[in-house]
């Protein structure tokens, strides 16, 4: 696939398409599901760019996946369409268990700010938070979303959080 021009000009009064041409208001539910996933994704690459971590790539791929999904109306699937299951939220509880070994167990509250990894850390953590309460308003107004990726979105904000005392 080429992409040849960046703008196309069918946005400029407020509507976007879907995958599949469907067109919806940039207001729709769908859209600030995955818009909120695509921000914790560019949040997520920063964060891979301080650390190092080479498996917050496997996150990005994941979540790139997820917006996706979130932009395919329901019953419009597609050939070869990604999809999570229990496979994503096993490989995320390994990496926090693997982390969480190495840590002193918690003792009180941890404030964001011990350097600059474990801030940036905290605001995955925080954006991906936001994406799960918009993700379950979404849910809740007839947005199909998958238990699994509600629980692999509540798994990552976990991750995010273990990572930041790890840093």
């Amino acid at each position: 696939m080429r992409i040849s021009k960046v703008y196309t000009r069918t946005g400029d009064k407020g509507s976007t398409a879907l995958i599949g041409g469907e067109r919806v208001p940039k207001s729709h539910l769908r859209l600030e599901c995955y818009g909120t996933i695509d921000e914790l994704n560019a949040f997520t690459g920063k964060l891979k760019l301080l650390c190092k971590v080479s498996f917050l790539e496997n996150i990005q791929k994941t979540l790139s996946d997820i917006g996706a999904i979130l932009a395919t109306p329901s019953g419009k699937e597609w050939n070869n369409m990604p999809s999570i299951n229990e496979t994503h939220i096993k490989e995320l509880e390994n990496e926090i268990d693997k982390m969480n070994s190495e840590l002193e167990p918690l003792k009180s509250f941890t404030v964001p700010g011990e350097n600059e990894i474990n801030a940036e850390a905290h605001v995955c953590r925080t954006v991906c938070r936001r994406a799960e309460r918009v993700l379950c308003s979404a849910q809740a107004n007839g947005v199909a979303i998958s238990d699994f990726t509600m629980a692999y979105i509540n798994r990552l904000s976990d991750y995010f959080f273990v990572l930041s005392r790890y840093a």
